[in-house]
């Protein structure tokens, strides 16, 4: 009784309504879905937990796939350039604007999602900065490692490294191939990592590489 004060004083603004209830169902439990309960196991693991466990049991049954929770649910990629990629305070100055639209580009599920939300921001906020647009191709390239099985990117002015997850998608024969192919600029480091060398010295440089390298270990790359 005490949390649902709590949560209905907090609800203190217009448009309110959605996290007061969000509240309440993690204070009280969704109930079950095929049951008869109204306490479920929601309050075990938080709201937004238990919807990404929902959706993927959703997705595994539409597929026809067997449902296995006891596998994590994605391995994070990890996407480290080494340049200045971020909304600027100058462009947005409000602190919770910015972080709402910086969970928006992070849970972007495709381009198409990544251009409409730099056309909504273009629109409501003006022309995007250099950083910005940077955040924008970093959150791209996120989006072309995910969907290889990729889980680090890093790359500096002089080269990089790339590690595949248990899940890869990419052929081991293409990547040896690869590195047969142009030894001078790739080289593998253990069984799971790909190092390249060429010079990035620039943003623009450097985004280009990484994207061009993701293409070439994409199993419908022209180039392997």
């Amino acid at each position: 009784a005490v949390k649902r004060l709590e949560a209905i004083s907090s609800a203190d603004q217009l448009g309110s309504g959605f996290t007061l209830a969000t509240h309440d169902l993690e204070i009280r439990g969704a109930g079950e879905l095929l049951g008869e309960d109204q306490s479920g196991q929601i309050q075990s693991i938080g709201f937004t937990l238990y919807m990404e466990l929902l959706e993927r049991a959703v997705d595994a049954i539409r597929q026809g796939k067997s449902i296995e929770l006891d596998i994590p649910l994605s391995e994070e990629v990890e996407i480290n350039l080494n340049i200045p990629a971020l909304i600027p305070e100058d462009y947005l100055p409000d602190v919770h604007m910015r972080l709402m639209m910086y969970k928006r580009i992070a849970n972007a599920c495709s381009e198409g999602e990544l251009r409409e939300l730099q056309v909504e921001m273009i629109d409501r906020f003006g022309l995007l900065p250099e950083h910005l647009k940077n955040l924008y191709q970093v959150t791209s390239v996120k989006l072309q490692a995910r969907a290889l099985g990729i889980v680090k990117v890093e790359a500096g002015p002089i080269g990089g490294r790339i590690e595949f997850g248990s899940d890869t998608v990419v052929e081991p024969l293409a990547i040896v191939q690869l590195v047969q192919k142009q030894p001078d600029i790739y080289r593998l480091q253990g069984a799971s990592t790909l190092k390249f060398t060429a010079t990035m010295d620039t943003t623009e440089q450097r985004l280009k590489q990484v994207q061009m390298f993701m293409a070439q270990l994409s199993p419908s790359g022209n180039n392997l």
